[in-house]
Formats: C-alpha cells, sequence, structure tokens
C-alpha cells in the first residue's frame, strides 16, 4: 500500500512538471513574439508616400524629405566646386552608386563618340560656325586622350548615378532648402532636379543598402571619378596634437596641435553666439594640452569662468577688484632676451621706448573713459607719453638691462642677487603731471592739463579714486612653469573698468609672461594666452592696437593667443580688429545667429551648406579650419572634464546622470 501511494505521487509531481514546462513555454513564445527588434526601434511609425515631391516620415514629430537626382555635370569637374556643397548642405543624405566599365565597352562607346563628334566637327566647318567647331573638336581630343589612356592601363570609365534627400520638419522652409541648393550647385554648373513622382524611388535608393532605384546614370574617368567622393575636408589630425573632439563626417577623432610647424603661426580665433559652448570648447582645449603637451596658459577673465579650471590644474586664481589686495604696475617693465637670426646668438636687451608707448597708449584709454571722449587728442597724447618718458628718467631707467637694479647687491645664502628697482606708478606719474602743469607757460597746453589732472584723480590712490586698482607696486607676479594662471576681472564694471583691465593686464602679460619665453623654439616653453570675451575691447583703439601687436608678434615668442568673442560681426565692422583674424591660423565657428551668417560668408568664403549648419549647430559643435583644412567638429568632455569646465548647472546636472563614450 505505501508503495501504491508512493508511485502515485510520483506520476502527480511528473504532471506538475510537465504543466511547468508548458507554461514556461508559451512565456517565451509571448515574449518572441511581442520582442522589439532593431527594425522596431530605428524606424518611424509609418511614410506618406503620396505627394509626388516630398515624403512625410510620420512619427512622434512629422519629418519631411525631398530627393533630388544630379541631371547635368560640368564638362570637367574639379574639386573643390564639383559636389562640396552638396554634402555640406545641412541635414542631407547623399548616395554616390560607382560602376566600372569595362574595357573593351570603353573602348567601343569611345570609338563610337569620337566618329561621332568627328561628322559634328565636318558639318560646323561646312557651315562656317567657328565657334562650335573648335568646341566639338576639344571633346573629339579628349575623347581620345581618354581613349588611348585606357588602351595604355592608365585610366578607367566608371558610371556613377548620384542622388541628394534634403530633410526638414518644417515644409515650408524643406522649399527654401531646395531652392537653395539648386542655385548654390549651378554655380559649379551643376544641375539638379527634384525626382518628381519618384520620391519613393530616390528616397530607398538613398538608404543605407546599396541598391540603386533610380536610372540615372554619369560618365567620368578615373580622374573625374575622385571628385565625387565626400571627403571634401581634408583630415585634422597632427601627429603631436590632443584629442580635440571628433570629426561628424568621418567619425574619426580630429588631433590638433596649434604649436605644428606646418602653422604659419599659432594663433587661433572663437566666435559662437552665447550658449554656443565656447568656454566648453576652450577649456578643454587648455585642460588636454597641458596635461598631454605641457602648454603653460594664462587666462585673461571677463566672466569668472576659468578659476575652477586653473586649481583644477594645479595652477592659480588671482581676483582683481576694487576690495581685492592684488596690484597691477602699468609701468612695471622687463628685459627680453632677442636672438640674432644670423648668428644665433642670444642678448639680453630693454627697448623703454616700446614701454614708454605701451604705458602712454594705456594713459590714453583711461583718460577718455567710458564715454571715449574726444577732447583726447594728440596734444593730449603727447603730453602723457613726454611725462611717461620723464619718469622712467626720474627712476634711472633706460635701455641698459643693468638699469633695472640697485647697485647693492643683496646676499641670499651663498648666492648674491640683484634688487630689482621700483617702478614708477600711476601715482607718481600723476604728481608729475600736477607739476608739470604748473610749469607750463603755453596757453594751448593749458586746457589738457586741466582735463588730464581732472580725469586722472579717479585712478590715484592718494586721493581715494574710485579706479585707483591699478596704482602702486605690483604686488603679484607671473609664476614661470605655472600650468595654469587666471586672472578674473569679472568683479569689476563691465562698460568701461573691464576692456580697461584687459587692456592693462595684455601690456603687463606681455612683459611678464610673453618676453620671458626664448626666441630660439628648441629652448622656448609652448605658452598660450587667453583672451575671453575680446569684443569688450573694441571700442578702444589703443587695446585693439595692443591685441594685434601681439597676435603678429607672439609666434617669435612661440606663444598663442586665442581670442574668444561672441560676434563676430563686431570684428568684421572694426577694421584695425581685422588682424586678430588674418593672424590666426585656427578658426573655429561654433553656432551662430542668423545676423552673423552673412558676415562670416563674405570674409571665409563658407558654403551655403556650412552657413546653414552654423545656424543649427548643437552646442559643442562647429566648424574648425586650420590652415587649409576644415572639419566639422564635435567637442565631447568626458565625465571628469564637465565637473571644472562646465559653468552651466542644469548642464552639470545633466551630464552627471549620463556616460561619455570616447
Amino acid at each position: 500500500m505505501a508503495l501504491g501511494r508512493k508511485k502515485k505521487t510520483q506520476e502527480v509531481d511528473n504532471n506538475e512538471q510537465e504543466i511547468e514546462l508548458v507554461k514556461q513555454e508559451d512565456n517565451r513564445n509571448i515574449l518572441v513574439k511581442n520582442k522589439k527588434t532593431l527594425k522596431d526601434l530605428i524606424a518611424p511609425s509609418g511614410i506618406d508616400a503620396s505627394n509626388i515631391n516630398h515624403l512625410a516620415i510620420i512619427s512622434s514629430i512629422t519629418r519631411y524629405a525631398r530627393s533630388h537626382y544630379v541631371s547635368g555635370l560640368p564638362r570637367m569637374a574639379t574639386f573643390p566646386y564639383f559636389l562640396r556643397d552638396m554634402y555640406n548642405f545641412g541635414d542631407v543624405n547623399t548616395s554616390v552608386f560607382i560602376s566600372p566599365i569595362n574595357e573593351a565597352t570603353s573602348q567601343t562607346s569611345l570609338n563610337k563618340i569620337i566618329v561621332s563628334l568627328e561628322s559634328e566637327r565636318i558639318v560646323a566647318a561646312k557651315r562656317g560656325d567657328i565657334n562650335r567647331e573648335r568646341l566639338i573638336e576639344d571633346k573629339r581630343i579628349e575623347a581620345e586622350r581618354i581613349r588611348d589612356e585606357i588602351a595604355a592601363g592608365f585610366n578607367k570609365l566608371f558610371e556613377a548615378s548620384i542622388v541628394c534627400t534634403l530633410f526638414s520638419y518644417d515644409l515650408a522652409e524643406l522649399d527654401k532648402m531646395s531652392e537653395l541648393l539648386t542655385m548654390e550647385m549651378s554655380k559649379g554648373l551643376v544641375n539638379i532636379k527634384t525626382a518628381w513622382a519618384i520620391q519613393e524611388e530616390a528616397f530607398k535608393s538613398n538608404l543605407p543598402f546599396n541598391r540603386n532605384y533610380l536610372e540615372k546614370r554619369h560618365t567620368f574617368d578615373r580622374s573625374s571619378m575622385g571628385t565625387v567622393f565626400p571627403f571634401i575636408t581634408s583630415e585634422i589630425g597632427h601627429s603631436t596634437g590632443i584629442p580635440l573632439g571628433f570629426d561628424k563626417q568621418t567619425g574619426l577623432p580630429i588631433l590638433y596641435d596649434n604649436f605644428s610647424p606646418n602653422l604659419n603661426n599659432y594663433n587661433m580665433v572663437i566666435f559662437g553666439k552665447s550658449g554656443a559652448g565656447k568656454g566648453v570648447t576652450i577649456k578643454t582645449i587648455t585642460a588636454r594640452s597641458s596635461v598631454l603637451m605641457g602648454i603653460e596658459s594664462l587666462a585673461l577673465d571677463a566672466e569668472g569662468e576659468y578659476g575652477v579650471v586653473a586649481e583644477s590644474l594645479g595652477g592659480i586664481n588671482v581676483v582683481i577688484s576694487p576690495s581685492s589686495n592684488t596690484i597691477i604696475n602699468i609701468f612695471d617693465i622687463e628685459p627680453e632676451i632677442v636672438r640674432d637670426e644670423i648668428t644665433g646668438k642670444e642678448r639680453t636687451v630693454l627697448n623703454v621706448e616700446n614701454k614708454v608707448e605701451d604705458v602712454t597708449n594705456v594713459l590714453v584709454t583711461m583718460a577718455r573713459g567710458s564715454t571715449r571722449s574726444e577732447e583726447v587728442n594728440e596734444i593730449t597724447k603727447q603730453i602723457i607719453a613726454e611725462i611717461v618718458g620723464e619718469e622712467y628718467q626720474a627712476y634711472g631707467i633706460n635701455n641698459n638691462p643693468n638699469s633695472l637694479y640697485d647697485d647693492d647687491s643683496i646676499e641670499l645664502g651663498a648666492r648674491l642677487t640683484r634688487q630689482k628697482k621700483e617702478m614708477p606708478t600711476i601715482g607718481t606719474w600723476y604728481r608729475r603731471l600736477i607739476r608739470k602743469a604748473e610749469e607750463n607757460d603755453n596757453i594751448d597746453y593749458q586746457f589738457h592739463f586741466s582735463y588730464l589732472i581732472k580725469v586722472m584723480k579717479q585712478y590715484v590712490r592718494e586721493y581715494d579714486g574710485q579706479m585707483a586698482y591699478f596704482d602702486g607696486q605690483s604686488t603679484f607676479e607671473l609664476l614661470d612653469g605655472c600650468t595654469f594662471i587666471n586672472l578674473d576681472i569679472s568683479q569689476l564694471e563691465e562698460r568701461f573698468a573691464r576692456p580697461l583691465a584687459q587692456q592693462i593686464l595684455l601690456s603687463w602679460i606681455w612683459e611678464k609672461y610673453v618676453k620671458k619665453n626664448s626666441e630660439d623654439k628648441t629652448r622656448a616653453k609652448k605658452k598660450r594666452v587667453l583672451v575671453d570675451e575680446a569684443w569688450m575691447l573694441l571700442p578702444y583703439p589703443e587695446a585693439v592696437d595692443f591685441l594685434n601687436t601681439m597676435a603678429r608678434r607672439a609666434r617669435k615668442r612661440n606663444v598663442s593667443l586665442a581670442v574668444i568673442s561672441q560676434k563676430f560681426q563686431d570684428f568684421y565692422e572694426c577694421k584695425e580688429a581685422q588682424a586678430v583674424l588674418t593672424s590666426s591660423d585656427t578658426k573655429l565657428f561654433l553656432a551662430q545667429d542668423k545676423s552673423e551668417i552673412e558676415y562670416l560668408r563674405e570674409v571665409f568664403k563658407l558654403t551655403e551648406g556650412e552657413s546653414t549648419y552654423l545656424l543649427t549647430a548643437s552646442r559643442g559643435e562647429g566648424l574648425l579650419k586650420v590652415g587649409n583644412d576644415t572639419a566639422i567638429l564635435e567637442i565631447r568632455p568626458t565625465q571628469r572634464e564637465f565637473a571644472f569646465i562646465e559653468t552651466n548647472v542644469n548642464k552639470l546636472v545633466e551630464q552627471q546622470n549620463q556616460t561619455t563614450n570616447w
């Protein structure tokens, strides 16, 4: 009895196991049936092909597509005027189908063409149509050349079909894009037509299935065939460069070194509207070049954005404000080492005349003030310059480098060192101004002396001037060998105090930072000077002049000047500032406002496609031009980099919730 119960229990258990297996199998079938494939995830809900001139791609937001095909080509297709504008025209997909033609077929076809052309030439000659006769003769000669090259194995014929599809979320915008593309391509004698009534076939031809549904073909020889490939931008890949980002067209990393010997200069300009990612871009460049290339950087920080970067890289952050104890003396002057280009020998020199000019220009800007007073003229400037020169003379400073030091030596440990003299200051200059005014007996000069005494008083500490924070001996020395030095002027008043500080600090940076570098490239360090919000300088001629001077002379000292600004139009309309553009071999254009595009197109000969792209570019994306090379750049900071280069709190939180892949 016990054995019978045991057997029955086993049968029940087996039945239950079978039932459970059936349930599991049914569940698996349900999962398989309901599982979403890759096609389900990437494909739209549907496509409406009922319209003869476009498709409607139906998804959460309807997107429109219009396909075109190349119907006519120039006789000679040459880079870059062939298909460049098509490849770069904003949101566009382009497909080129290429099929080789065998040698026998090529020879037969060309022989027929040659015979036909010769017949046409004879007819044209009989009619006395000299122009047509010459045209046909040129075509016949070209056909014979290609035929002979094919016979010798030096050439080959191909058939090619070219299809492009434009996309837009707005149908009216799609119409406009189609019109603009047609016009732009016609400039290069390339005719394109809308694929009327065959939009579906043309669209399918542009899908990545390598199948052509259109019979719109053109014949190319080998040299002409090379012009259709979409490698319209030269690869930016310096062997010593940093990974700057990725080329959006090729997906390849862009390795960038603005100190490459292949470049004419080391300078760069970055333009982009607010929120385009200028700060993120330049901080990424700075951080990576510091770590990977050992480049020392100094930032003139108008918005207080680079302090965290400096600290993260082991540098220093210096705040200059009315309440800070930091003083920068505009009269500071340093010797420099110059190299004889013939002998290669170096010598130490001191050029007081150049320094007098620099200080004079700063004081002129001060005198003009925020209103840029027209009462400051050449006489005013002459008075300022004379007193500046007298100040250096009074301190015994001349073109002899030894004149910068006291005669007495100071013993420091086992070494003897020379003590550097104190420099003139705005305060000592102002006191001399008052004395000169009292001594003046020239009626024509009285007004100018009175004006200077009145307006310059605000810059003098002795009189508790509101802008006296540049009066006195410098309390800070630029540290040679420091990875990143940030001079933060964001707490100064924006309209005048900040651009004035920019001019003063540029002059000071030249003395204390740039001139310290050797002219011998084998010995010189690589340094970069960042001028953020450079547009602030443009209303002040003397400031712009010094910026131009630094741009021209920086390369000799192995220094890169990086100018970052919002509106390119400001530089375009300021003729004096255009030297900055011509002296910069690297140009990066991030997202732009419509008002800026026409200026960029005029100066840098941008295509319609490039212009359209800059209107729609995402944050951190732009058009990078390095020498003669161009690329569509996408900056991709890593998670760790975002922690110290991102100033937008919302973007920082968003990034922390994502993973950045390299």
